[in-house]
């Protein structure tokens, strides 16, 4: 077992323990050890073998021998138990926004309900909003919860699918009988989510290729095998359709199979323009195929410029395409800086003189370290005087290294109403600051709305951080007016952050194209709060670049000269 697994095994039996009542001693046990396992640089069976993870911080010597034996047998001792004696459908309703463990037990033990078919009729019915402490607001709240739920049920993010589509690709690639494949769909236009992976392959022999990939080990289920396609369902229950065709057209379906249907509509009739016919079989004209070895050919042959997987979405794209008018997308070679990191001196995983020594392992030439601020209770947020304590650290990792430098940053709340977690005075002395919200997200649109802008427009602020506070999958962003947002920033010449999280990426790809108008800058940041977290940065840069976004919209694609001027003068 990897760590991530090893790590999920343990968090879900946090979860059913909380579910039956125990004690919060060791529920917190098993979420520390989830956390320090997720966030660890080595492979925790490799840990268990030499018999050192209580050496682990964060894991006892009692927890460190079950989770050994969960590397070793695949089994964590009492976990099967304590699932069997959960009713199976009160997990599935702590997956609801808003309502955790102990809710979900409250209202099982109270009006006996165990799915969440049962738990709507209770807040359609009112017997929701009756128990105490719940109400008609809490009782809104987990209705609307439940559509967001239904609503994206069967959708994966795009870390996990990427994982699975990894596997798929590695396990395709190397079959005998595969001239070419491909990866395809959602994954290849770079979404936020992915409900399946499509994946495209030329082949001489299409039902030696199904046989094979119908056995591939992480197949559940075939869900349909024809001459053409094979739909499976995966173990992690994400489906996966390969569809096969011969070389000449593998170019064809590529493109048909990467774009959405606005994109292909409006190839096909670019074709049509031209007097030819574009379908996944080819590119024609009258019977004569036109040879497009690859995608390059395809778009060459259509008189357009190459259009990047990422902006396949039927927005104006192939006009743009056949004017010249395509942005240059930003890469990961323009990106000098990453910015929005966190440390053991809030809520980090690991210190800071590692976090900035595995910066310049990955080629920045600076880092923000940007911990959360004191309202941030939870995250174990930081003083003025701890700051300044950390200031004296950053002083001396800046003169013990030369390849990286690092800034003084901090990730400050936005109180309730648009004022800062900390004084402005204090606040001019950052090198760095990145406002974001944390707690009260059932404002109206107008006062959330209201409460960002006044932070922007704070000349103390270098960055709106995740402006709408979403979790992808989990909870609804609270309601901005975008544009309003997006225009007090580039009055008062502050960027905006996209959150590079899977869980975040926000700000949303559909709202970059207006800040790009506006000449308002876009900081794709990881958040990072482990080592790990720092390789975060390619998800952020697929929305960016499915958003438009060239290097000269990024403020982080500044070399550090730059970026430390454009601080000083931006305010």
């Amino acid at each position: 077992m990897d760590n991530r697994e090893v790590a999920e095994v343990l968090e879900e039996m946090a979860m059913l323990m909380e579910l039956n009542g125990e004690s919060g001693f060791r529920i917190r046990a098993y979420v520390n050890a989830a956390r320090a396992i997720d966030s660890l640089g080595e492979p925790v069976a490799a840990l268990a073998a030499e018999g050192k993870l209580d050496t682990v911080r964060g894991i006892g010597k009692g927890l460190a021998g079950r989770i050994g034996e969960l590397v070793e047998t695949g089994h964590l001792p009492g976990h099967e138990e304590l699932k069997a004696s959960v009713p199976e459908g009160l997990m599935e309703m702590t997956e609801i926004p808003g309502l955790g463990a102990k809710r979900v037990r409250a209202i099982y033990e109270e009006l006996g309900i165990v799915d969440v078919d049962a738990l709507s009729r209770a807040c359609d019915s009112g017997d929701l909003e009756a128990m105490s402490g719940f109400g008609r607001k809490t009782a809104e709240r987990i209705a609307n919860g439940i559509q967001y739920m239904q609503k994206h049920r069967g959708q994966f993010l795009c870390d996990y699918a990427g994982n699975d589509a990894e596997g798929v690709l590695a396990f395709l690639e190397v079959q005998a009988n595969v001239d070419r494949v491909a990866m395809a769909g959602s994954i290849r236009r770079r979404l936020e989510a992915h409900s399946k992976l499509d994946l495209v392959a030329s082949t001489k022999d299409p039902d030696a290729l199904a046989g094979a990939f119908s056995g591939y080990g992480e197949v559940a289920e075939v869900d349909e095998s024809g001459e053409s396609r094979v739909n499976v369902v995966l173990k992690s229950g994400m489906r996966a359709n390969l569809w096969m065709v011969e070389d000449p057209a593998f170019a064809t379906a590529l493109h048909r199979v990467t774009g959405s249907e606005a994109h292909v509509g409006q190839m096909r009739d670019r074709a049509s323009e031209l007097g030819l016919k574009l379908d996944e079989h080819g590119l024609f004209n009258g019977e004569r195929r036109i040879p497009c070895g690859d995608e390059s050919a395809l778009f060459e042959a259509l008189g357009l410029s190459e259009i990047p997987p990422e902006l396949r979405e039927g927005a104006g794209e192939v006009r743009l395409a056949g004017t010249g008018g395509l942005p240059k997308l930003v890469s990961r070679a323009d990106l000098q800086g990453t910015l929005h990191v966190h440390t053991r001196h809030s809520d980090g995983r690991a210190e800071l003189r590692e976090m900035t020594k595995a910066a310049a392992g990955l080629g920045y030439e600076y880092i923000g370290i940007c911990d959360h601020s004191k309202a941030a209770a939870y995250a174990n947020g930081l003083t003025e005087d701890r700051v300044r304590a950390q200031w004296e650290e950053i002083d001396s990792v800046n003169d013990e290294l030369d390849d990286i430098r690092v800034l003084k940053g901090i990730e400050v709340d936005i109180l309730g109403d648009g004022r800062l977690d900390f004084e402005d005075e204090f606040l001019s002395e950052f090198d760095l600051v990145v406002a974001s919200v944390h707690s009260r997200f059932g404002m109206t649109e107008a006062e959330a709305t209201d409460r960002i802008v006044r932070a922007v427009q704070n000349p103390n602020v270098h960055i709106l951080g995740h402006p709408t506070g979403r979790l992808l999958l989990s909870r609804e962003g609270y309601p901005l007016d975008h544009r309003a947002v997006i225009d007090a920033a580039a009055e008062a010449n502050t960027a905006i952050e996209l959150n590079a999280n899977p869980r975040r990426l926000d700000m949303d790809w559909r709202h970059i194209g207006y800040a790009r108008e506006r000449g308002v800058k876009i900081s794709i940041n990881t958040d990072a709060h482990s080592i790990k977290g720092l390789e975060q940065m390619e998800y952020g840069l697929g929305v960016g670049r499915k958003g438009g976004l060239t290097a000269g919209d990024v403020l982080n694609a500044m070399s550090l000269d730059s970026f430390q001027a454009w601080c000083a003068e931006s305010k």
